[in-house]
């Protein structure tokens, strides 16, 4: 179906692999396309969504290569056009998302990793804001996303030097929630995945909702909101299975309903 990525799903947990190995997963038009349609059409049972990178690299970042047979490069439609739509079907998921870096995150690739609710890194992998190498500014989100997770210090620096940041510093500094040694890397990922794949989906919905509007959300509308999801979660299946197995001493089960 796809001719830049790779679908898969099992036991509720879809994968998108971003597959053009040979040029680093660098963002194509059709890479970008592709991968709008695959997250807003994602199937019924999904209850995680998993992003990735095939061969060495997560993402190289934009394909200049692609942008220059386009003739001069209108990188505002672009941004508009062709990544907003994208960034923000990927931040507005209603399912956990997670972003498994088994490379280099580049540029719009870093920013792509960082729009996902969770990013798990590959020891070896890094992260670099490249964007003033070639004359531009973080963009893809970087502006948005750094100075939120990093702080404004870190985030200025990381953007000005466009220097290299390795998996364990990122993790350190709060970029990223944690970095896997490369020999269990993708049995790491694949066991967070499956933790999410079998718990209280709605929860989670509802957990990212909260996290993220509290970003512009003063005091009082947080609590107000904080008090309409509990009480929307209260009246779930997963809630009430929670409940009785804990009295019972024993794993939930959860169904995601």
């Amino acid at each position: 179906m796809y001719q830049t990525i790779l679908q898969t799903e099992a036991d509720g947990i879809v994968t998108l692999t971003l597959n053009r190995p040979e040029v680093m997963n660098a963002l194509s038009s059709r890479l970008r396309a592709e991968l709008l349609q695959a997250i807003t059409r994602l199937p019924e049972t999904a209850r995680v969504l998993v992003l990735t990178g095939a061969g060495r690299a997560f993402c190289s970042g934009q394909d200049l290569a692609d942008a220059a047979a386009l003739g001069a490069p209108d990188f505002e439609r672009v941004l508009r056009e062709e990544y907003e739509p994208l960034l923000r079907a990927l931040s507005d998921c209603p399912l956990p998302t997670i972003a498994a870096v088994n490379g280099a995150a580049a540029g719009a690739g870093a920013n792509l990793a960082l729009a996902c609710d969770v990013v798990i890194a590959a020891e070896s992998a890094s992260f670099v804001q490249a964007f003033t190498r070639i004359g531009l500014i973080p963009d893809a989100g970087g502006t948005y996303w750094l100075p939120r997770q990093i702080g404004a210090a870190r985030a200025m620096g990381a953007a000005l030097f466009a220097e290299k940041i390795p998996a364990r510093q990122a993790a350190d500094w709060g970029m990223i929630w944690e970095a896997a040694p490369d020999a269990d890397f993708a049995a790491h990922w694949q066991a967070r995945a499956a933790h999410l794949a079998t718990g209280p989906t709605a929860a989670y919905r509802a957990v990212k909702q909260a996290l993220r509007a509290s970003q512009s959300n003063d005091l009082d509308a947080q609590l107000a909101l904080e008090a309409r999801l509990q009480g929307q979660c209260g009246a779930t299946d997963d809630f009430r299975e929670g409940v009785a197995a804990f009295l019972e001493k024993r794993p939930a089960t959860f169904t995601g309903r």
